[in-house]
């Protein structure tokens, strides 16, 4: 991703949330990712783009930012919960679960997850993309997917995965009301066969922000596959408009 930007000339910068005010929860943990936005942007324009989970934290920011975002976009979101009836559709219903009902349960899962990450990142691999569909079962088969993303997956769970369990406990927590909030525009890329994020969320979050356009739903993709696709045309939309 950081080469197709370059290429697009585009500057990505990429927060470590888990360490910017790590000791803080909710709200006020996204008044501090908005802050730390600001202060990078300088006062220039910035465009905020979330995949998956990170749809989530995006938006949650978006609504706290003093200066609101030139715009938005939303690849393989993670909508509100309380939105729709997606959980059961979701691979990782079990996860969400665990998180809203049995939050210490949820951790030590994590941590174990965190252990996998580091000593069996194959078997962590073979685990999550289990239920892959569409052009998830290819980006499963091919090693240079695995290879790149297993330092992904170890850095966000291991040695410590606060940040990830601090925003899995924020998400499945209703959050529906703060999107009246998002006014900047905003673009919603989603795979027609995600097994992750249900391509209904696409459609929940197009009612339910109010900058937002009509998704674009991409044929025979999933979760990852969409994030490949849709990146080069994000980038390029913010070349064509000088936005970083």
């Amino acid at each position: 991703m950081e080469r197709a930007a370059r290429d697009a000339g585009v500057r990505l910068v990429c927060l470590d949330r888990a360490a910017v005010a790590p000791g803080l929860e909710g709200e006020a943990c996204f008044q501090a990712l908005a802050g730390e936005v600001g202060a990078l942007a300088a006062g220039g324009p910035v465009t905020l783009i979330g995949f998956s989970l990170g749809a989530f934290v995006a938006l949650r920011t978006a609504a706290c930012m003093t200066t609101p975002p030139a715009a938005i976009h939303l690849v393989s979101a993670a909508a509100p919960l309380e939105s729709g009836d997606f959980i059961d559709a979701m691979a990782g219903q079990a996860v969400f679960r665990m998180a809203a009902g049995r939050p210490a349960l949820f951790r030590q899962v994590t941590r174990l997850q965190g252990w996998l990450a580091a000593h069996a990142p194959g078997l962590l691999f073979r685990m999550l993309f289990a239920t892959a569909a569409g052009a998830d079962r290819d980006l499963a088969a091919d090693p240079d997917f695995r290879k790149g993303l297993a330092p992904v997956l170890r850095r966000a769970l291991w040695p410590d995965a606060k940040g990830y369990i601090r925003d899995v406990a924020a998400y499945v927590t209703p959050w529906s009301d703060r999107l009246a909030a998002i006014t900047a525009p905003t673009r919603i890329w989603h795979g027609a066969a995600d097994t992750w994020s249900p391509p209904g969320m696409a459609d929940s979050l197009a009612r339910l922000i109010p900058g937002a356009a009509q998704p674009e739903i991409l044929s025979g993709l999933s979760h990852y596959s969409c994030l490949f696709a849709a990146m080069p045309e994000i980038f390029a939309s913010l070349n064509t408009r000088s936005d970083t």
